[in-house]
C-alpha cells in the first residue's frame, strides 16, 4: 500500500494562498494530513466455504476484492481455502503452498494485510492448523499454530496442539491471532495481553449449535483484556456442521461494534488504538495481570 506523507507547513501554506485562510486550516485538520496511527480499519470475511475445494474458494475471496479497498487488515477464516477437514493428507499445503501464496499475492494486490488459515504437515503424520499473514509488500507477518485442538470433534487426533502465543505490530497497534477452540482458554489472552496485544482475532470454523458461546466468549475476551477482538466465522455447512457466520468485531469496553450477521458478506469496522491505550491507562487492571 503507498503512503503518502506530507510536510504540514508546505501544505497549508499552499492552501492558504490558493483558497483563504479559513477554509486551509480548517482542511489541514483531517486525518489525511496526520502522520496519527490511532485507527486501524479491519475487514473480515465469511462465506460457504467449499468443502475441499482451495480453487473456489480462492475465487470467493477475490469475488470480495472490490468491497475491500479501504481495510488496512483483511482476515480469512480457520482453514478458509478448505473448510475444517480432518484429510490431513488432502488439506495440507503442497511444496508449493497453495494458500499461503494465495494469501501473499492476495495481500499484494489488495494493498491490504491479509490473514487467514490453512494447513501444515508435522513432524510425523498429523498435520498443523495454523494461521499465517503477509503485509502488502509479501512480507510475512505472523505464523501461528493453533494451541488447543478441539477434542470433541477429534481434532486432537489428526493435529498436532502449538504452544506458543504470538503477536504483531501492524496498522499502528499490537495483534494477538488465535484460532477457533482457543477462545474458550482465557490463560491464552492473557498471554497475548501481557505480550501487549491491543487487539485479538480469533478466526473459525464455529458451528451454529455453539453460537451464543461463540458471542459470549468473545465478547468476554474483549472486556478482560481491555482490548478489540475481531471473530471471523463462516458460514453454510460442511459434512459435519452448519455454520452461523456472526462474524463480530468488539471493542475494549465489550461494546458490538460490527456483525456481519448469518449470510455471506463482510465485517468491517475500525479498532481505535488510542481509546484502548485510553482506558488501560485509566483503569489499569492488567497491571495487576500475572502471567506465568
Amino acid at each position: 500500500m503507498l503512503t503518502i506523507r506530507y510536510d504540514r507547513e508546505i501544505c497549508d501554506g499552499i492552501l492558504v494562498t490558493i483558497f483563504g485562510d479559513l477554509l486551509a486550516r480548517s482542511y489541514v485538520m483531517r486525518d489525511i494530513f496526520s502522520d496519527s496511527t490511532d485507527a486501524m480499519k479491519i475487514a473480515g470475511l465469511q462465506w460457504d466455504i467449499i468443502w475441499e475445494n482451495r480453487s473456489e474458494n480462492f475465487q470467493t475471496v477475490e469475488g470480495f476484492a472490490a468491497q475491500l479497498v479501504d481495510a488496512e487488515l483483511i482476515v480469512l477464516p480457520e482453514m478458509f481455502a478448505t473448510g475444517f477437514s480432518m484429510d490431513v493428507d488432502l488439506v495440507a499445503e503442497s511444496e508449493t503452498a497453495e494458500s499461503e501464496s494465495f494469501l501473499r499475492n492476495f495481500a499484494m494486490k489488495s494493498g491490504s494485510a491479509t490473514l487467514g488459515g490453512l494447513v501444515r504437515r508435522g513432524d510425523g503424520k498429523k498435520g498443523r492448523n495454523e494461521l499465517t499473514a503477509f503485509d502488502p509488500n509479501g512480507q510475512k507477518l505472523v505464523d501461528y499454530r493453533k494451541n488447543r485442538t478441539f477434542r470433541f470433534t477429534g481434532e486432537s487426533d489428526h493435529y498436532e496442539n502449538g504452544t506458543e502465543v504470538v503477536t504483531f505490530d501492524w496498522g499502528g497497534g499490537t495483534i494477538c491471532p488465535l484460532i477457533c477452540y482457543d477462545l474458550r482458554f482465557p490463560e491464552l489472552f492473557r498471554r497475548g495481553a501481557a505480550q501487549g496485544a491491543e487487539l485479538f482475532v480469533v478466526i473459525a470454523s464455529w458451528p451454529t449449535v455453539r453460537v451464543e458461546h461463540w458471542l459470549a466468549l468473545l465478547r468476554a475476551r474483549a472486556i478482560e483484556n481491555l482490548a478489540y477482538v475481531l471473530g471471523v466465522n463462516r458460514t453454510g455447512s460442511d459434512p459435519e456442521n452448519e455454520y452461523p457466520g456472526r462474524s463480530v468485531l468488539f471493542d475494549h469496553m465489550g461494546n458490538l461494534v460490527a456483525d456481519a450477521g448469518e449470510e455471506p458478506g463482510i465485517v468491517s469496522g475500525e479498532v481505535d488504538w488510542q481509546a484502548v491505550r485510553d482506558w488501560r491507562k485509566k483503569f489499569p487492571a492488567l497491571q495487576d495481570l500475572s502471567v506465568s
